[in-house]
C-alpha cells in the first residue's frame, strides 16, 4: 500500500513523502530541507529512492546536497532548465512519462510555467505535486514568468481529473481563503471551507491535500471567467475587464499587495 505524508519544513513549507511501508521504500517531492526528510525516514525505517524537484528555488531544492551525501545513488528527477546548481541527474520534459523506482507508480510531468521558469509538476491517477503554481484558493507569486503563463499553467491543471489530490508546498490556505472571501463573499463553499479551515489551524493540523474539485469552487484564480467574480475585480481595480486573463492578472496583483 502506497501511503502519503505531508513532512512540515522550514517555515511553512511540505515536503511530501510517497512511500511503501511493506517494502520499505520512499520518495519525496521537494526537499527544502534534508533534516525532516531524514527523522521522518528513519522513524519509518524507510530507504529513500528518488526525489522529485518542481522548480529550482532553495525552499524546495536546500535539501539535495545532504540527502545525496546520504544516498549516493539517489534518482533526482525535475525540470531540464532548472539552474545546474541544482543537481538534477534526471532531467524531464514536457508530458514525460516517469516512474518512481521501488514504488512501481508512474506519473506524467506538465510544464506549468508563471512562478519560475522551469517550473514543472507531477501527476498520476491519485496526486497531483503542483509546487508553488496552485494552493488551495490560491495560486504562486509571478518570480519569473508573466500572469499570461500563469493563466495558461493554471487552466492546464484545471483540466485535469477532478478528484486529484492537490498537494501544494505551502501552508497559505487560511490567508488565501480570507483574500478569496474579499473577492467572492457569496461563495457559500468557501464560507463553510474557511471555517473547516480555521477550526485544522488552531489544531495545528495540514489542510492538505485539497482536490481540484474543491479547488473549481473555492479558488478565484481557478474562476476569473465567473462574470461576478470580474465584476468584483474591475470594481476594486477601477478597471475594465474584457478577458479571464485580465481578470486573473489584476487578481494576482491585488493578492500581491493583500
Amino acid at each position: 500500500m502506497i501511503l502519503l505524508q505531508a513532512i512540515p519544513a522550514l517555515q511553512d513549507n511540505y515536503i511530501w513523502c510517497l512511500y511503501d511501508p511493506s517494502v520499505r521504500r520512499a520518495w519525496c517531492v521537494d526537499p527544502g530541507d534534508a533534516e525532516p526528510v531524514i527523522q521522518f525516514l528513519n522513524q519509518q525505517q524507510l530507504d529513500l529512492m528518488g526525489v522529485l524537484i518542481t522548480h529550482h528555488h532553495p525552499d524546495h531544492t536546500g535539501g539535495l546536497p545532504t540527502l545525496m551525501k546520504h544516498w549516493p545513488h539517489l534518482i533526482v528527477i525535475g525540470p531540464t532548465h532548472s539552474p545546474t546548481t541544482v543537481k538534477i541527474n534526471t532531467p524531464v520534459v514536457h508530458e514525460q512519462l516517469i516512474n518512481l523506482k521501488g514504488l512501481s507508480l508512474d506519473f506524467k510531468v506538465l510544464a506549468i510555467p508563471g512562478h519560475t521558469l522551469d517550473h514543472i509538476c507531477f501527476f498520476n491517477d491519485t496526486y497531483l505535486f503542483c509546487g508553488d503554481t496552485l494552493f488551495s484558493a490560491g495560486c504562486g507569486r509571478l518570480f519569473e514568468g508573466t500572469a499570461d503563463q500563469m493563466y495558461a499553467s493554471l487552466q492546464r491543471l484545471a483540466a485535469l481529473p477532478q478528484h486529484l489530490q492537490v498537494c501544494c508546498a505551502h501552508e497559505y490556505t487560511e490567508a488565501n481563503v480570507a483574500f478569496a472571501l474579499s473577492i467572492d463573499p457569496h461563495n457559500v463553499r468557501l464560507q463553510r471551507y474557511q471555517v473547516a479551515v480555521q477550526r485544522q489551524r488552531r489544531q495545528q493540523q495540514c489542510t492538505l491535500p485539497s482536490t481540484l474539485e474543491l479547488e473549481q469552487q473555492i479558488n478565484p484564480f481557478l474562476r476569473c471567467d465567473d462574470p461576478n467574480l470580474q465584476q468584483t475585480i474591475a470594481h476594486q481595480t477601477q478597471q475594465t475587464i474584457t478577458s479571464a486573463r485580465m481578470a486573473f492578472s489584476l487578481l494576482r496583483k491585488m493578492k500581491d499587495h493583500a
